[in-house]
């Protein structure tokens, strides 16, 4: 089986001339209800150059027609100015976050003709979460026309044995370094490491390894299972953008020109789902421009006509200087989360005109979120991370925004870079 994680052309900086720090910046779709933690960014990237510069942050995604061009053009002008192609490359990343832990990883990329973000789908490549078809053309809008990809992707493996990622990590100070920096904003520090090729091939067989018949069985306890290498673990929708314009150019170029086209493959980082760091913590929702003691009763009677059969669940909610408890006695899905995205979408369809629902990383984000007194904040206990395979396996995808691996400030990190036109 053709295993698709491959070498990439990677575009860097020439880190002996520009900066790292100001370089690299978090992932698009964080602090969405936080535009002061972008405007600091802005500070601190200045005149540098930045990926910050070539993005356009989800805070801002009501400017997109306004912002675009100057992406656009940054991304041009880098590609003159500040870009080195690194060919053929993967790079170990040891990323050190807030806490002090590392957590590590590869850059490579991945074969979009793998990935298959429906529900069900027996792909090597799945969505862990289930996918807003509404949020994919706010990336495409921007992928159509650029001439290069910046991850946020990060891939899961479920890898206990520790087989693909963590060998590498005794031979790291015999290879190049990629770069080495502090990222900003207190979130830790970045370095990665060139693989010879020697090592890339023994990555990807590491990873054949996984996803042979009989391991698939051993971890999954079936028979026959479709293996599953990667579960997408951040950035789906990004990733479901980069799919939805790869068969766009599919469509207008055919199918044998297509295969060779640079946007059949993504950029992204692969981790190990049992890297030590990893932590999975529940995404909470926080409900703005609604009546909080409406919402409330709402939600008690929607809560009255599940007769499920899922375990019993508690939520907790938090508005202004008040709080409470939530029981679900008989619910119809199996986590928590489920239940309060279920009944917010229905609640969301006869709402007052300006409400609106933000997925907040962090407790204490939430509440003081939910001291508006429009706004009313949900929390709930979150999913092991042991379960996540084996339930895209047997269910498919959770329900949207189920889990965060890590706080905001830990998601990854805009750095690589690779030409898609």
């Amino acid at each position: 089986m053709s295993i698709p994680f491959k070498t990439a052309n990677i575009l860097l900086p020439d880190f002996t001339q520009y900066s790292g720090t100001p370089w690299s910046c978090v992932a698009c779709d964080q602090y969405t209800s936080q535009p002061d933690y972008w405007e600091t960014a802005d500070k601190i990237a200045a005149d540098s150059p930045s990926t910050l510069r070539l993005i356009i942050p989800e805070v801002y995604l009501a400017e997109t027609d306004a912002r675009k061009p100057r992406v656009l053009d940054a991304m041009e002008r880098y590609l003159r100015e500040v870009l080195v192609e690194h060919p053929d490359s993967m790079i170990l990343v040891e990323r050190t976050l807030g806490s002090g832990e590392t957590r590590l990883g590869l850059v490579g990329m991945v074969d979009l003709m793998t990935y298959d973000y429906r529900r069900g789908a027996d792909s090597l490549i799945r969505a862990t979460e289930a996918t807003v078809a509404e949020r994919i053309p706010a990336r495409t809008t921007i992928r159509r026309d650029a001439p290069i990809e910046l991850p946020h992707v990060m891939m899961l493996i479920d890898d206990s044995g520790r087989t693909v990622i963590e060998p590498l990590t005794g031979l790291k100070d015999t290879l190049p370094v990629a770069y080495d920096h502090d990222l900003m904003q207190k979130s830790g520090h970045l370095k990665g490491y060139f693989l010879t090729p020697a090592l890339a091939e023994q990555v990807e067989s590491a990873l054949e390894a996984l996803i042979t018949p009989a391991a698939m069985a051993k971890r999954y306890g079936k028979e026959g299972l479709a293996p599953l290498l990667f579960a997408v673990g951040d950035g789906n929708h990004s990733l479901a953008a980069a799919k939805t314009c790869f068969e766009e150019i599919r469509a207008a170029i055919g199918d044998e020109t297509a295969m060779t086209h640079p946007a059949r493959y993504a950029l992204c980082e692969v981790v190990n789902l049992y890297d030590d760091s990893l932590q999975f913590e529940p995404i909470y929702r926080v409900a703005f421009g609604v009546e909080p003691d409406h919402l409330l009763t709402a939600f008690a009677d929607y809560i009255a006509t599940l007769h499920g059969e899922a375990s019993p669940q508690t939520v907790e909610w938090v508005s202004g200087d008040r709080g409470g408890t939530l029981t679900i006695p008989a619910p119809a899905v199996a986590l928590p989360v489920g239940t309060v995205q279920d009944f917010l979408d229905e609640y969301m369809k006869t709402a007052p005109a300006g409400a609106s629902i933000d997925y907040i990383h962090g407790e204490d984000t939430a509440k003081a979120l939910a001291a508006r007194p429009d706004a009313i904040a949900f929390l709930f206990d979150g999913m092991a991370k042991e379960e996540l395979f084996s339930t895209v396996i047997t269910d498919g995808a959770l329900p949207r925004k189920t889990f965060s691996m890590g706080h905001a400030e830990d998601k990854r990190f805009y750095t690589e870079a690779r030409r898609i036109k």
